[in-house]
């Protein structure tokens, strides 16, 4: 390599590092001036460039000029690709890669499993596990993190425990990949159990997996566990400094019924950005405290905060669980004329829900008519539930045909028209409907409650007597009504 091109390739990395596109250039037209190009090493660092400075489409024509293409090229595509979530354009580069015959390296399969996990082809990514182990990469870190994290987001979450416990030496992104793994998939007991082994043997944590750890105590209603590890971020932290963090204890304490001390996490915490504003005013709209979340949502604005989309969907869901028709107009028309966020399809669901909620059916139907994209199932089906409330037939009837439409497999829709029906006395439009939902195979889902006890999880379905406890409950349950029923008696 002469002078000029290595002077040329350190040039170019350095603009790479730091992202400087003008000198960057000129160090490539300086290349292409004297004559120093093709050359691999050369062509290699002006890939790294325009990839880091996020020019793919640049990096990608010069790489498509490679005469002779290295494997650190393949790989720098690879990863840019994965990394702004361009999931197909980094697996299209696996045919020329295997007729290349280059042979890949410890950096090159995490890529290409990130993109597997972010199509969902569990296939493709069992193929690369396959290689990995034939090559030997199954003792880096890193890769057998990837794995794991392959299989979990694809939904083969044994498999990725096996990968786990496989893993000699597993390091804190290792713990925290299975961790958000069991989390994201419902498996909220093993989640926690294995966040408490984590500390158990002494793994240094990094809090990537506190905010998964926490919405499962949050979907769980799990408020013991969630104050633990509370009380955990405090010991490490000292105080709520983590963004990620604090923004996920303030939805874990609203999923657990304590709003106060959502808010009190509000407070303490140094810094708020959009998510954790949008996450208070979320979490006063579930607790049905609507003027409260329109208060935050002000108070936000005066902080000179912008919203986004996920503030408008929740402060337009408060306005609607609360009922405050005037508020939530006024909101949705402020979106785009004051704020420069044109509504989406959530947006007009919601404000289908607040109009339908309010009894203004036909106000809802004639939204739904003017919206500039397709009505989603989530827009029909606020419509679907609202009519359901207010006994409407015939816009009923209406989103139920939209519903059969677009969610063929739903029975819960069938149910709904089900309702109208039977709410007006149509007891033959009831049969008809009941017959075509047990001609299509359609069986109704049953309600379902449950509850953690002592860490494990009790769930109870309508119509279901076979609980090993049930006997027991339903005991307990009788004198409940019978103490209930005696003081009544005893205050009159």
């Amino acid at each position: 390599m002469s002078c000029r091109a290595t002077q040329l390739s350190s040039i170019l990395r350095t603009c790479a590092a730091s992202s400087l596109l003008r000198q960057g250039n000129q160090a490539h037209a300086q290349a292409i001036t004297h004559g120093l190009l093709p050359h691999p090493t050369l062509e290699t660092d002006i890939v790294l460039f325009y990839a880091r400075c996020s020019l793919l489409h640049l990096a990608h024509q010069v790489f498509d000029q490679m005469p002779h293409r290295t494997m650190h090229s393949y790989n720098i595509l690879f990863s840019s690709y994965a990394q702004n979530h361009l999931f197909g354009s980094s697996l299209s580069l696996l045919h020329p890669f295997i007729a290349s015959s280059l042979l890949p390296d410890r950096f090159t399969f995490p890529s290409l499993l990130k993109s597997c996990a972010g199509i969902g082809d569990v296939s493709l990514g069992m193929a690369f596990h396959c290689w990995v182990i034939h090559l030997g990469f199954d003792r880096y870190v890193i890769v057998q993190s990837s794995v794991l994290d392959m299989y979990a987001k694809c939904g083969l979450v044994n498999e990725a425990i096996k990968v786990f416990e496989s893993t000699p030496e597993k390091d804190s992104v290792v713990w925290n990949s299975m961790i958000s793994g069991l989390a994201r998939s419902g498996r909220a007991v093993e989640a926690l159990g294995l966040f408490r082994r984590l500390h158990w043997e002494g793994v240094e944590t990094d809090l990537r997996a506190i905010p998964s750890i926490l919405n499962v105590c949050g979907r769980e209603g799990d408020l013991v566990s969630g104050k633990a590890v509370h009380g955990k971020v405090i010991r490490w932290l000292m105080d709520n400094s983590d963004l990620a963090v604090g923004n996920s204890l303030i939805d874990m304490y609203s999923k657990c019924g304590n709003l106060g001390y959502s808010k009190k996490v509000f407070l303490s915490m140094h810094e708020q950005n959009v998510v954790t504003w949008s996450t208070l005013i979320a979490c006063y709209g579930v607790h049905g405290k609507g003027k409260e979340s329109l208060i935050v949502y002000e108070e936000m604005l005066s902080q000179g905060v912008k919203p986004n989309c996920v503030t408008f969907t929740s402060i337009l869901s408060s306005c609607s669980h609360s009922g405050l028709l005037d508020e939530g107009r006024r909101v949705f028309e402020s979106m785009s004329r004051a704020h420069g966020v044109n509504p989406t399809v959530e947006h007009y669901a919601c404000m289908v829900d607040l109009l339908g909620r309010a009894g203004n059916i036909e106000d809802a139907l004639e939204l739904i008519s003017r919206m500039p994209m397709e009505p989603s199932a989530s827009v029909w089906g606020a419509l679907l539930s609202a009519c359901a409330v207010h006994r409407n037939v015939n816009v009923g009837e209406i989103s139920a045909q939209r519903l059969f439409e677009l969610e063929s497999g739903n029975s819960s829709n069938y149910v709904a028209l089900c309702g109208i029906y039977d709410a007006v006395g149509q007891w033959d439009s009831v049969a008809e409907l009941r017959s075509r939902m047990r001609n299509l195979g359609m069986v109704k889902t049953p309600g379902c409650s449950w509850i953690a006890v002592k860490g494990r999880v009790h769930a109870f379905y309508q119509g279901d007597i076979y609980h090993p406890l049930t006997r027991r409950m339903l005991e307990v349950f009788d004198g409940l009504i019978q103490e209930m029923a005696t003081s009544e008696g005893d205050c009159g």
